[in-house]
């Protein structure tokens, strides 16, 4: 860096001045380390007190958009309507605790059978969304999940996992998974949708500030033959990020069955608003508030549910008392590799609660053809509709 710095591109600016030894020791590491990233243990002030096991609620955080796909009239309008609910997840997904926490923090890793469940209410006749979510492997992290609207006809199922590494400065991660998104309609039969993840790149680390940004190309792919194309690295008619354009910045068409012409076209920024390119007339517009997931009381909670087995971590790094959080934190990592070592001596594995492996998703395998899916197969985790859901307060 040059002399010419001023104080807020100086190293480490965005860490508190106690932590500045063990953040510098922890970029050290990053850029000297080789391997997957995820393994490597973050300096306690820039852990989120939420563990990755909750992050499958952002899939549903505007229950509204997810229950009106179900409404949709049609498979042109059904493509629509699948497209700007998943446009609008990405803000919850991808920058809300930026904006809530400061940066972007590392979320706490989830135990293997680590378990978190949730609910979105009926109101104004959309039906109540459910969440299941199973920690399904530890090395590597798995997450797998489930969310349904059973009155509506939708449910969505799928699992990611993560490949980090550091480049350039960042911290490149390659999203591994997808979900499928079943639609019932009307005549009986099912209309499925293939969505596979975006990468993601994570730039601030030198200053102690991450924040995310999206890059690469993912689709949505509709076993009627409507594609979904959504670009993260278009550039911007008045100019790219490096040039003083904003972040966040997208493109997508939506294309008929058997045609290379979209018929509509999206643009703007994932994490505020987009619009039809050639009308104008908006499309996405997520700067109102979200709806939070609705969970149990900690106290009705199962030991391994996300809020009971992380809630004495999560309240150290709530007020700042890290001691607390580590001590903690050991002790569940503690108990776990004890957990492993038994099995291991009895010679048993850890089984499943709520879902089951298959090496190979025919359902991705087969949408996946259609636009060439890359890789052209992937596995799954199915869920064992075994979670009942009863009827959440409106």
């Amino acid at each position: 860096m040059s002399g010419s710095q001023t104080p807020s591109e100086l190293p480490g600016e965005g860490v508190p001045a106690a932590q500045k030894s063990s953040w510098t020791s922890f970029v050290k590491s990053i850029v000297s380390f080789s391997g997957d990233l995820s393994s490597l243990t973050a300096p306690p002030f820039i852990l989120s007190p939420i563990s990755l096991t909750e992050f499958p609620a952002y899939w549903c955080e505007r229950p509204e958009l997810f229950a009106a796909i179900a409404d949709a009239k049609d498979e042109k309008e059904r493509a629509i309507a699948v497209l700007k609910w998943f446009i609008s997840t990405l803000k919850g997904q991808y920058t809300s605790r930026n904006e809530k926490l400061g940066s972007e923090k590392k979320p706490l890793n989830p135990v293997l059978g680590e378990l978190f469940y949730g609910t979105w209410p009926d109101r104004d006749g959309r039906g109540q969304t459910n969440l299941a979510v199973e920690q399904v492997s530890h090395h590597p992290p798995i997450t797998a999940y489930y969310i349904s609207n059973p009155s509506k006809g939708l449910a969505l199922q799928g699992h990611s996992a993560q490949k980090t590494s550091f480049s350039s400065g960042s911290i490149v991660v390659k999203q591994i998974g997808h979900a499928v998104l079943t639609v019932d309609l009307p005549d009986g039969k099912k209309e499925e949708f293939l969505i596979t993840l975006p990468r993601l790149r994570i730039d601030g680390i030198w200053y102690g500030s991450p924040y995310i940004e999206l890059t690469g190309v993912s689709y949505i792919q509709s076993s009627s033959g409507w594609l979904s194309t959504i670009d993260y690295e278009a550039k911007e008619a008045r100019g790219w990020l490096s040039f003083g354009g904003k972040s966040h910045f997208f493109k997508a068409t939506v294309t008929p069955p058997g045609s290379s012409t979209p018929i509509k076209r999206i643009e703007g920024y994932w994490h505020e608003t987009s619009k039809d390119s050639d009308s104008g007339e908006p499309f996405t517009d997520v700067r109102g508030p979200k709806e939070e997931v609705t969970v149990a009381p900690v106290e009705q909670m199962h030991e391994f549910e996300s809020r009971k087995l992380w809630q004495h971590v999560a309240r150290g790094i709530r007020e700042g008392d890290y001691e607390l959080a580590s001590r903690e934190k050991s002790k569940i990592e503690n108990d776990q590799r004890q957990r492993r070592r038994d099995e291991q001596a009895a010679g048993t594995k850890w089984q499943l609660k709520h879902f089951e492996h298959i090496e190979s998703d025919p359902i991705y395998e087969r949408l996946g053809k259609l636009f060439n899916a890359n890789p052209p197969k992937e596995d799954a985790y199915v869920f064992m509709h075994n979670r009942d859901f009863p009827p959440a307060a409106a």
